[in-house]
């Protein structure tokens, strides 16, 4: 796509947003995609804007062999001398965490914005800029109140690894690897790149061996999750992290994260799934999203993993108890990874495209819950799955009685045809 895009840009520029969180690869991808071609690229670092305009004049002489007269120190005079080269040649112009202009210049956006509508059109400028922290990337092309609003021309998330993917790199390293191995990497890495890769450097290719790898001294793991949200939420971490920290451990009710948190939680968990998309609240398959029959949950494997097992025992690291962590974490890893096989097979069926729409089921009392209902609207079907990890443990008459709860509530629906299975660690 991303090349795809750059051809189209000599005839027409670009101005392409790639977005998604940290770690899943966004910088790879893009220079991957740019690299058999010259290319400017400039990372937005933590520096003084002039300093920045030193270090992207230099890349400015080495890629287009311009020779500029005097030292820049403001960002759009040199986007100017970009754009106007760019009329009578391509120039693809790579900017890393765009985001960061809010802390160095705020007005470069606006700058932007005006040599973009006087000159785009003459053009033949492939502008890609990328950037990690959601909210300002969020607020910088979808605020209407913003300069850059409805500039863009394409906008690419970038996900994480399928699970297809993370199959075939766990049998590159390990041919004879195990489901529960897969599981485990799934669990503790939801499929990002930086964390996939972490661990098959380190070895660990094995459940044991992956729990080793993250709980040990100097592992960059541990300090991952703070690395991250701390810059996102700012001086109110405390709070978002205290709410994450309690629907990962399962308190995912509203009432349970107000008493868990012990104040008023509304406003934060409409961030943390507006703004910051961690999490998600959660209504029964079919119900109305304005229910109040709700749960929250955390849609990001890793961040689950990390509030559960890290977060909650930073102690212990303070302490050097490694092994404690360790212990822990494996302690309470099989009920815990239950949840995260659930999430696995919705990526799975997502993937397969077999489906138009796919969640859990439960009854206002808590007396029948379905892991998993899977609606194909095409073939007028409904498949119920019961997930566990063990699949001696999963009853179908069972699964069927519930099924009789379901379609009481969704009484529209029973001239679906259904079928009963149940989904297991065999089954990944």
């Amino acid at each position: 796509m991303l090349r795809d895009i750059r051809n189209k840009s000599r005839s027409n520029a670009r101005f392409t947003v790639v977005t998604g969180r940290r770690r899943v690869g966004k910088t790879q991808l893009i220079k991957r995609a740019m690299e058999d071609e010259p290319y400017l690229y400039l990372y937005v670092s933590r520096k003084s804007e002039k300093d920045l305009c030193r270090g992207l004049q230099d890349e400015i002489v080495r890629v287009l062999g311009l020779s500029l007269v005097g030292t820049a120190e403001r960002f759009e005079s040199l986007f100017k001398v970009v754009v106007d080269e760019s009329k009578t040649r391509p120039i693809t112009f790579v900017i890393d965490e765009f985001q960061e202009f809010f802390r160095i210049n705020e007005s470069v956006f606006s700058s932007m914005a005006d040599i973009w509508d006087d000159a785009h059109k003459d053009s033949k400028l492939n502008l890609i800029v990328c950037g990690s922290v959601n909210r300002l990337m969020s607020r910088i092309f979808r605020d209407r109140s913003e300069p850059l609003y409805g500039r863009n021309t394409g906008l690419l998330h970038v996900d994480p690894f399928k699970t297809s993917v993370l199959k075939k790199i766990l049998a590159c390293y390990s041919p004879d690897f195990s489901n529960d191995d897969l599981l485990a990497l799934w669990t503790m890495t939801g499929g990002v790149a930086r964390y996939v890769e972490q661990l098959m450097d380190d070895g660990a290719f094995t459940r044991k061996k992956m729990f080793a790898s993250i709980f040990r001294r100097d592992s960059p793991y541990l300090d991952e999750g703070m690395a991250i949200l701390v810059q996102e939420f700012g001086k109110e971490y405390g709070t978002y992290f205290s709410i994450m920290s309690a629907i990962a451990s399962g308190r995912t009710e509203y009432s349970q994260i107000k008493n868990e948190v012990g104040t008023d939680v509304g406003a934060f968990l409409a961030k943390l799934e507006d703004e910051y998309g961690l999490i998600r609240r959660k209504v029964p398959i079919f119900a109305e999203r304005k229910t109040k029959h709700s749960v929250y949950e955390i849609g990001d494997c890793f961040f689950r993993f990390w509030f559960r097992f890290v977060w909650r025992g930073l102690y212990l690291k303070e302490l050097q108890r490694f092994d404690v962590m360790r212990d822990y974490a494996e302690r309470d890893y099989k009920v815990f990874s239950g949840k995260a096989l659930e999430r696995y097979f919705q990526w799975k069926f997502i993937e397969e495209a077999k489906y138009t729409r796919m969640d859990a089921w439960w009854d206002r009392r808590g007396e029948n819950e379905i892991d998993l209902v899977c609606d194909d609207e095409v073939a007028g079907r409904l498949d119920f799955f019961e997930v566990k990890r063990d699949s001696r443990r999963i009853d179908l008459d069972q699964l069927k009685v519930k099924s009789q709860a379901f379609f009481a509530k969704n009484p529209a629906l029973r001239s679906r045809s259904v079928s009963f299975a149940g989904l297991s660690l065999p089954d990944m």
